[in-house]
């Protein structure tokens, strides 16, 4: 149950909603043992010869029974399904609020197929806990009760029967079959998981896969996920069905036990004949209360596994190394920035991206990290940005730990361009105002011309990822985006590697225009127009083996004058 423990505090926060729903279903509950009893009581009553008034009082009970039976249970409806409905929507913005502050880290953790399934199938799984595992069983007892006391006043022994039925059909068939369910450790919640990883990667794949020729195999994966998944939902439904049939055959014994034990009451001058229908309606009717427990054991794992999955999001570990979210706001300083001593690798890996690196960029510099592909030049521009933290050593802005400055702060005071920049469906415009709001049409018409996009208006179409647009038209579509936001921090990784060389010179020239006294790191696996910056950081295999001005290195003919030989050799 402590790992239900997170919904069950959410769902507290709905207490005026459960409470009505839990009123209202008793009082359902109870009228409608009342419409069955007092129907029985009145066909038994009008074989004999009473009085008009009698039963006319008699058929204006059951109709009373009838009406409140039926608005009570409208009542019950519309509260428990409103609290349903708010338990989950809160709990989708705690699973948000929780697995937020791990991004971009977390995908390195998890599959984005498995991930969207956790926080839209597992979530959408919880909204059974309070319908079908925590209200039934406070339904069941206090209506049994209410039934079992009356009963008592015509014979104890039928009530003592009652009673019976109400631990068995209520707590002994479905323990039985919890424990049974328990046992058999269903995967539904994983196969699904593997299904929508492999429909995920089916999907953004599919391209490449019909390009070399691997569809039909991946397409047979696929298939073996979905028939894995479709198994386990039938091993599911054919034991939830055997779990409420064990119930229904239960509840009828016990009927079928009040009627004989009845019947020999009657026989026996025990128990006055009129009141035999009613006991038996009675038995009859409070057991459609221990249906719903039934399917509680299914519901309950099928919670219990969803809650689970959930709370593997976000383990005590992760918060520990991603680090927290909030902090320090970042003072409207130009930024610096000092890594000491900085190791870092990915999770899972021996390898260190990052080993011992040491840093320092002035507040107001311009520097260049070189090297070739893989040596962990975007890494520690991750690291910079806060994305990861260190394994190893500290990362320093303004003189204060990283760790102590908020993310949203620091994301808020950098221009970022990185390799793979996201465009959203919509319009040119829409991607465009993700800087700010408040930006006017002609600021943005200016700065698309700036960037050499003035073919495109505002209201032109984006799709999903910019599938329309050139990598090239990307790129500058991103550069834009960092030009509109202007901030003090400009964060580059490649920004220009699409684009050809005249193209790169003219946005450069917006750049470092705009960059005018600010700090700007550079990631860039060309080495042409690096004269202008102050400072140019080689890096090969996690770690700087050269740092100095454009001239310095040239000079010293070390790993920078040979990488720009190759260049030389290779462009000319």
């Amino acid at each position: 149950m402590k790992e239900l423990g997170n919904v069950v505090k959410l769902m507290m926060k709905e207490k005026k909603d459960i409470v009505y729903s839990i009123l209202l279903g008793f009082l359902a509950g109870i009228t409608s043992v009342g419409l069955f009893a007092s129907s029985g009581y009145l066909i038994s009553k009008a074989a004999l010869e009473v009085p008009l008034y009698a039963l006319t009082v008699m058929i204006a009970l059951l109709k009373l029974f009838g009406f409140m039976k039926a608005l009570s249970r409208y009542g019950e409806r519309y509260f428990s399904h409103r609290a349903t409905f708010t338990i989950l929507a809160n709990l989708r913005v705690s699973i948000y609020a929780r697995i937020e502050p791990l991004a971009p880290g977390i995908f390195g953790r998890y599959r984005s197929g498995d991930l969207l399934s956790r926080i839209v199938g597992d979530v959408e799984s919880l909204q059974n806990f309070f319908l079908r595992v925590l209200y039934p069983p406070i339904i069941l007892v206090a209506v049994f009760l209410s039934t079992i006391l009356f009963t008592m006043f015509y014979s104890v022994s039928i009530a003592l029967i009652l009673l019976g039925g109400l631990l068995l059909t209520g707590f002994i068939v479905p323990a039985y079959f919890a424990y049974k369910q328990k046992k058999v450790k269903s995967s539904l919640r994983d196969s699904r998981g593997d299904l929508s990883t492999e429909v995920t990667e089916f999907l953004y794949g599919f391209r490449d896969l019909k390009i070399y020729q691997r569809l039909e195999g991946k397409e047979r994966i696929l298939s073996d996920a979905a028939t894995e998944y479709v198994k386990e939902q039938e091993k599911e439904s054919s034991y939830s069905l055997f779990s409420h049939s064990a119930n229904i055959l239960v509840s009828l014994l016990i009927s079928w036990g009040v009627l004989a034990l009845g019947a020999y009451s009657v026989a026996t001058g025990q128990l006055d004949g009129v009141y035999l229908a009613m006991l038996v309606m009675i038995s009859l009717t409070v057991f459609e209360n221990a249906s719903p427990m039934a399917i509680l054991p299914t519901h309950y794992e099928d919670s219990r596994r969803a809650a689970t999955r959930l709370s593997s999001i976000n383990p005590e570990e992760d918060m520990r190394r991603d680090g927290p979210s909030l902090g320090t706001a970042l003072d409207g300083n130009v930024p610096s920035f000092c890594m000491k001593d900085v190791s870092f690798s990915f999770e899972g890996e021996e390898r260190k991206t990052l080993d011992r690196v040491n840093l320092e960029l002035s507040a107001g510099s311009k520097t260049a990290i070189v090297g070739p592909s893989g040596s962990g030049k975007s890494t520690l521009l991750q690291l910079l940005l806060n994305f990861y933290s260190t394994d190893q050593g500290s990362i320093l802005i303004n003189g204060a730990s990283i760790k102590d400055i908020g993310k949203e702060s620091l994301w808020k005071s950098a221009n970022v361009i990185l390799q793979e920049n996201h465009f959203f469906y919509g319009t040119i415009k829409d991607n465009l105002l993700l800087v700010r709001d408040d930006l006017t049409d002609g600021e943005m018409e200016a700065v698309l011309e700036s960037v050499k996009l003035e073919h495109f208006a505002l209201e032109d179409a984006v799709l999903e990822k910019g599938e329309n647009l050139s990598g090239g038209e990307k790129q500058r579509l991103a550069v834009a985006r960092a030009l509109l936001k202007d901030s003090s921090l400009w964060m580059l990784d490649e920004p220009t590697s699409s684009v050809d060389a005249l193209m790169e010179k003219e946005i450069f020239k917006h750049l470092f225009t705009a960059a005018d006294g600010d700090t700007l790191i550079l990631i860039s696996h060309r080495l042409t127009g690096l004269e202008k910056m102050d400072q140019i950081v080689v890096m090969d295999q996690g770690e700087i083996v050269e740092t100095g001005s454009y001239d310095e290195l040239m000079k010293k003919k070390g790993y920078f004058y040979e990488m720009k030989q190759i260049e030389k050799s290779v462009l000319f």
